[in-house]
């Protein structure tokens, strides 16, 4: 039988395996929104079950988290993961002061909302950072991620939407938005086989509840949100890519994972509506919220592998003796897992 490369094809993409189901699923909501309720059973679920899937997601990635850091990469992946949601709690303070829990409704800006900026600067896009610390910095640069990956779900953005003295969640709610993860990192670091086991399902899980997402998105609104997303990635990139690298600096780096930071990752386009679901009073903002940090994932994906490349280049011709390294050593990632 013939072979076609759809995996190939899509990943090719920046962020393809989120950005490809959630158009799929954005087309049958705006085209065909009754299909999914007409055949009912499984299908209805595949496009309506964001929810339980996420749920499951967050477990897994849990379990891939290794709580048994070296100092160095405690300092470097803390001091990243500190730097990145301390941005995104202060440009969420000034936004939440002018705009509240509400997007903006009319004009050039209509969709942005405190909800959709803070969600796209919470969460590091892991893989192309791991990628490009393979590539353009030290391999214990890699591993610094495990610590980074705690910005993963819904958690930080609520704390951070509290503390910018919006509506705040309930404190079973707050906790219930990191059990899954804490599950999962209990289980991963009480037994290495189950975390092999469940962080292997980490990326299968992305295309699925993608396309529940897109199922709830009306593509009549996508290209003004596009737009506006264009802006906001090079905003994340900027605004989270600057103090990135400083901080970088600070920790004895050169400044380029700080570079290799400043994205947002392809699962930070779910958390507006986990965020909605857990409080109704975003439940507007987190219509455009998706869209919109949808096309940060895009946009940071592509910005940041050139500016990361031109920050390396920078640092090899000032400091001679510093050798990328052109991939990760197979027994020294291994260790860092």
């Amino acid at each position: 039988m013939a072979q076609f490369p759809i995996k190939r094809t899509i990943e090719r993409i920046p962020g393809g395996m989120m950005i490809v189901p959630l158009l799929i699923g954005s087309l049958v909501a705006t085209f065909l929104p009754d299909t999914p309720k007409f055949f009912g059973s499984f299908t209805n679920a595949l496009f309506t079950g964001a929810l339980p899937i996420l749920a499951v997601f967050y477990v897994c990635m849990g379990a891939s988290i290794n709580i048994k850091a070296t100092p160095y990469l405690l300092k470097k992946g803390g001091t990243l993961l500190a730097t990145k949601v301390g941005i995104a709690v202060l440009i969420g303070i000034v936004l939440g002061h002018f705009l509240g829990e509400q997007p903006i409704s009319s004009g050039l800006f209509a969709g942005i909302s405190t909800l959709a900026v803070v969600a796209a600067m919470n969460d590091t896009n892991g893989g192309l950072y791991m990628a490009l610390m393979g590539q353009y910095g030290r391999s214990e640069d890699v591993g610094a991620y495990s610590v980074m990956s705690l910005e993963s779900g819904p958690f930080l953005t609520m704390v951070t939407l509290g503390i910018a003295g919006l509506s705040a969640f309930p404190w079973p709610t707050l906790v219930g938005s990191i059990l899954p993860l804490a599950l999962g990192m209990l289980l991963g670091n009480l037994d290495r086989d189950m975390r092999d086991f469940l962080a292997k399902a980490v990326p299968v899980m992305i295309p699925f509840f993608a396309l529940a997402l897109g199922a709830s998105l009306d593509l009549h609104n996508v290209w003004q949100a596009g737009l506006l997303g264009l802006g906001m990635g090079v905003a994340v990139v900027v605004l989270t890519g600057i103090p990135l690298f400083f901080a970088d600096r600070l920790t004895g780096g050169t400044g380029v994972a700080g570079v290799a930071a400043a994205t947002t990752a392809g699962n930070a386009a779910a958390v507006p509506a986990l965020i909605a679901a857990a409080n109704p009073v975003y439940a507007e903002a987190a219509k455009s919220a998706t869209i919109l940090v949808a096309a940060c994932v895009v946009v940071t994906a592509i910005l940041a592998p050139l500016l990361t490349a031109a920050v390396a280049k920078r640092v090899q011709q000032r400091s001679p003796n510093v050798v990328p390294e052109a991939e990760i050593e197979p027994q020294k990632l291994e260790a860092l897992r």
